[in-house]
């Protein structure tokens, strides 16, 4: 029997407004979910205490390959037009985390090839990293990240919508739940329309109402469907007055300008020149351990920066990025998109998993598994206010000096990092803020 599986990938992130231990999954099986626990359900078999083999925790491993896979899925998205619809005219929005732990979670299931092909997708090295230690790095991300304490709040999960009729098999689901936090959900896809409402109704509670319809159509015929979601809200440290809220022009291309509500505050930020990417990089904190960056290309460099974004990127700025009196000028918008992941990841490497050829006995037991698609909806709002108490905030006092004028008005990139863990939440090239 061919089992035909559906994977779906929803964001909601919003720029507006620890030690490792278990995630706590709400089943009650899982109760008392101490790090002593958590060994004893080890879905792998194995109760060596991985925390005390080394210097780096299994986060501390997970978090390169993160970042290494960020970049260049960011690459791919952004330099195959056949990705989106009007090439170059569309805004990019997705979150690395959350595509990365959907397909680490469909791991647990993979075997023999296919398991390879999905960890080097996610650039791990089977050879180098353990399996073991890679779910627990996002046990342990999923876990740090979902209580990240005052000023950021992140909600990061993962979902399995399982056809009646299956019987996943226990060593998976308990993976599922102790590693990766999911929810099980037993579903009778060929009754569409309940299947799809249900589905729905259970991405837009996750995302606090930002994403209502995840699906359109379920198809009859698919048997298991894995849904993996993050919601961000986060406060700028300084937030931007709407009282300086005006509209301005934003330069789309040579050929298109658009009017967008364009936010606008003088402050002391991190900000500097990258000559060897031809960028300007601003950065901007929220409260708590959050920050944004925004990368501003040279006229007519856009390419250029896009290519050469990466891990080395992030290590030049922290040496060039130098407080000073800013003026930002900032674009208000809210950015959405979608993207076919079976054509990104197939680009990767990530291939037998959506043909016949896919092995992933670990779900069901049953020998003949595929994954039938693979959707990521993204959300992303830029506005003036953080939480809404600290919408009114004032200026900040700046040295007597002539400040930089930055002003985000043509085609720039933005990325929310996690500093506390290092993490890549998000990631955006916004090419028209008024896009709807």
């Amino acid at each position: 029997m061919k089992t035909i599986l559906f994977l779906s990938l929803v964001i909601a992130g919003i720029f507006a407004n620890n030690s490792p231990c278990p995630y706590n999954s709400g089943y009650p099986e899982d109760n008392g979910n101490s790090c002593e626990n958590r060994l004893q359900n080890d879905p792998f078999g194995n109760h060596e205490n991985q925390f005390n083999r080394g210097v780096r925790t299994p986060h501390e491993v997970l978090v390169s390959s993160n970042s290494d896979f960020a970049f260049k899925f960011f690459k791919r998205v952004a330099t195959n037009g056949g990705l989106r619809n009007n090439f170059r005219k569309r805004n990019i929005v997705f979150s690395p985390m959350c595509i990365s732990s959907a397909f680490a979670m469909l791991a647990l299931g993979a075997r023999a090839n296919t398991l390879d092909q999905i960890l080097r997708g996610l650039d791990f090295r089977p050879s180098e990293i353990q399996e073991r230690m890679i779910h627990e790095g996002f046990h342990d991300l999923i876990y740090m990240l979902n209580n990240g304490g005052s000023g950021l709040q992140v909600e990061m999960g993962n979902c399995l919508f399982v056809e009646n009729h299956l019987h996943p098999q226990e060593q998976f689901l308990r993976g599922l739940r102790t590693i990766y936090g999911g929810d099980i959900y037993m579903e009778n896809f060929k009754n569409t329309e309940e299947t799809e409402q249900h589905i729905n109704n259970y991405v837009e509670r996750k995302t606090h109402g930002k994403i209502a319809k995840l699906v359109d159509e379920v198809d009859p015929i698919t048997e298991i469907l894995l849904v993996s979601y993050i919601y961000m809200k986060v406060s700028w440290s300084k937030p931007f007055d709407p009282k300086y809220t005006q509209m301005h022009d934003f330069y789309v291309d040579p050929y298109t300008t658009v009017k967008v509500p364009t936010m606008f505050q003088t402050g002391m930020f991190e900000v500097g020149h990258d000559d060897e990417r031809s960028c300007t990089v601003l950065k901007m904190p929220y409260e708590g351990h959050a920050t944004s960056y925004f990368i501003l290309p040279d006229k007519g460099q856009l390419q250029k920066v896009t290519s050469s974004l990466s891990c080395g990127a992030l290590k030049a700025w922290k040496r060039i990025l130098k407080k000073s009196s800013v003026n930002v000028y900032l674009p208000k918008c809210l950015a959405s998109g979608e993207l076919n992941l079976k054509d990104i990841m197939y680009t990767m490497g990530v291939v037998d998993v959506f043909t016949d050829k896919a092995d992933l006995s670990g779900i069901t037991g049953q020998p003949q598994h595929r994954l039938s698609g693979a959707i990521h909806k993204a959300m992303m709002m830029i506005d003036e206010r953080g939480t809404e108490a600290s919408a009114a905030s004032s200026m900040d006092m700046v040295p007597m000096s002539i400040p930089t004028v930055l002003k985000f008005d043509t085609p720039f990139i933005t990325m929310i990092v996690d500093e506390k863990t290092q993490s890549i939440l998000f990631m955006a090239e916004i090419l028209n803020p008024a896009e709807k």
